[in-house]
């Protein structure tokens, strides 16, 4: 374990290897499970900000789940999340043949908003907790991301640098700097 600036990195996700690989899961993570994904408080008024140019990318039903109920349900301990499709998938997923997208990601890079996805969804595998002051990253293995495990380990890519966008974004460059340098002291 790691703590930099009140931030507790396991073990697991430092030695954990990783990359994604969509033509074997199909975006499972984004269909599969029992809630939509977390999101934080200011996220909602980003989506929202966004929806116009983010629903060209949804499908109609996930079109139709947010016109109805909008952008964020709650899950079963009412923590904030993306609402789902008949309790299947996130009503933001898009299906380009089999696979599962990401339409608010879509949409960014297309241009069309300034809200690139959820972090959670950035971060993913990983998930944060809140505990006495901390934040914990804690690697989530999940049986669907299995190819993406072989893959990284393949490849040689380690977790913290396929995410190392995302993690700057949550955590800014300083922090993930300070977190490289400890792991060469290791």
């Amino acid at each position: 374990m790691i703590i930099i600036d009140n931030i507790i990195v396991s073990d697991e996700f430092i030695n954990a290897h990783f990359s994604c690989n969509l033509s074997s899961c199909k975006g499972a993570c984004c269909v599969a499970g029992d809630a939509g994904a977390p999101l934080e408080d200011e996220e909602i008024g980003m989506i929202e900000d966004n929806i116009d140019g983010i629903k060209p990318f949804m499908e109609e039903k996930g079109i139709a789940v947010v016109e109805k109920d909008g952008v964020f349900d709650y899950d079963e301990t009412s923590n904030l999340v993306t609402p789902l499709v008949n309790d299947a998938e996130c009503a933001f997923v898009v299906f380009r043949g089999k696979i599962a997208y990401c339409a608010i990601e879509q949409a960014f890079y297309a241009g069309k908003s300034d809200f690139i996805k959820p972090i959670s969804c950035h971060l993913y595998p990983i998930r944060l907790s809140e505990k006495n002051g901390f934040t914990y990253i804690q690697y989530h293995q999940w049986s669907v991301c299995v190819p993406a495990v072989k893959k990284g380990k393949k490849e040689g890519i380690p977790l913290y640098k396929m995410l190392k966008e995302a993690l700057i974004r949550r955590f800014g460059n300083e922090w993930y700097n300070k977190f490289i340098e400890a792991l060469k002291r290791r």
